[in-house]
């Protein structure tokens, strides 16, 4: 039996407990409706929903703070003075506001989850960069002054910028002797990293390093659009001796396109293995039966990227360059990549966070006390 003035925390149990019960049963009974009957309904961040196990939390401390408030109110009050202290003491006006807190929490947990239902057509502008990467596929490149040799670190330098440049549009153009456009500019980068699997040594007969041709065929790979956003990556050992790399690059630097380099091998250089199905049978020898060292040649790489207003960086076997030129890349003015049209789902937090938030105002309006109003201290003869 509670004292007047001290809270009915036996019945307000019953009540909240009562309320706490059916309150998860209804919740899971349509979640898991909603789930079977409505397939367009997911939760954009379902792991924000553990949050609702803090409700029966909140509920096991509310309870607990009205046993403490009881105990200290008869620990230090006679019950004869409790009433006289604390007056107008409500315990339903208690449960009620804490109900109202508790449930509003639960609303707005479930509304930072991200409810959505049904779809509508969005329509967005992509922007980006197009990107194409002439890779040296000449014999040089199976040196092993990088291991584990230059053509393993350029395809992984390749794969890394694939892999990293989301959003935006990448081609590859191959090049020994000759140049040929292996992939055209696209943005499926699942296309790019098959057709990266397949480039290796015997993909261009003509041996050499025409460098200038590599870059002209990119050139060439971008159309007619407008420049803006564009560049050339020429992954490469800079052994040219067939064209004019750097004429290219002017000419690249004209129409817009910038021309970076990165250069693969060191200048103290390494002999080229000859390869008999998959085993070394030896190194390359010139004609008078000397071995060829292949060298990297910075300075040949370093101009065709100043003349193509780009930049060249060295890789080595731990460092291929990427990440310093996706810097370069980001910093670039980007261009318009297309108009899409894709079917997102639609944002149905509103509904629950409006929930939420009318239940906590209510909550906080409500007070734990009813006010008791004595008409008789209005009268005019008590003036």
């Amino acid at each position: 039996m509670s004292t007047k003035g001290t809270y009915r925390t036996g019945a307000t149990t019953a009540v909240i407990l009562v309320t706490e019960v059916l309150a998860w049963g209804i919740g899971l009974a349509l979640w898991f409706s909603a789930a079977h009957y409505l397939p367009q309904f997911r939760v954009q961040r379902p792991e924000v929903l553990w949050g609702l196990l803090a409700g029966p939390l909140l509920v096991l401390l509310y309870l607990t703070a009205l046993a403490l408030k009881n105990r200290a109110l008869h620990r230090f009050s006679s019950e004869a003075l409790i009433a006289d202290m604390v007056p107008g003491v409500s315990s339903w006006r208690s449960a009620l506001k804490f109900l109202l807190l508790r449930h509003g929490f639960s609303f707005a947990v479930f509304a930072l989850a991200g409810p959505q239902m049904g779809t509508r057509l969005e329509e967005i502008t992509a922007k980006g960069v197009d990107v194409v990467v002439a890779l040296d596929v000449s014999n040089s490149m199976l040196a092993e002054d990088l291991k584990p040799d230059r053509m393993e670190v350029a395809k992984r330098a390749l794969s890394q910028l694939i892999d990293r440049m989301q959003g935006d549009r990448l081609g590859i153009v191959v090049f020994a002797g000759e140049a040929y456009t292996q992939l055209p500019i696209t943005a499926d980068r699942s296309a790019a990293k098959l057709f990266l699997n397949s480039i290796g040594p015997n993909l261009v007969r003509a041996q050499g390093s025409a460098i200038g041709a590599a870059i002209d065929q990119a050139r060439k790979s971008f159309g007619e659009d407008a420049a803006k956003g564009k560049a050339i990556i020429v992954i490469s050992d800079g052994e040219s001796f067939e064209d004019d790399g750097l004429g290219a690059a002017r000419r690249a630097a004209e129409a817009g396109i910038i021309v970076n380099t990165i250069g693969m091998g060191t200048p103290q250089g390494a002999p080229i293995p000859i390869r008999l199905g998959g085993r070394m049978v030896g190194f390359k020898k010139d004609k008078q039966g000397q071995t060829v060292m292949t060298k990297l040649d910075p300075e040949v790489l370093q101009r065709v990227a100043e003349a193509g207003n780009g930049e060249y960086i060295q890789a080595t076997s731990g460092d291929t360059g990427v990440n310093t030129m996706l810097a370069k890349l980001r910093g670039m003015d980007q261009t318009d990549l297309g108009t899409y049209k894709f079917a997102g789902h639609e944002d149905r937090y509103q509904y629950f966070l409006s929930v939420a938030s009318i239940l906590i105002f209510l909550g906080l309006l409500i007070g734990e006390r009813t006010v008791i109003v004595k008409w008789s201290n209005f009268m005019p003869w008590n003036a």
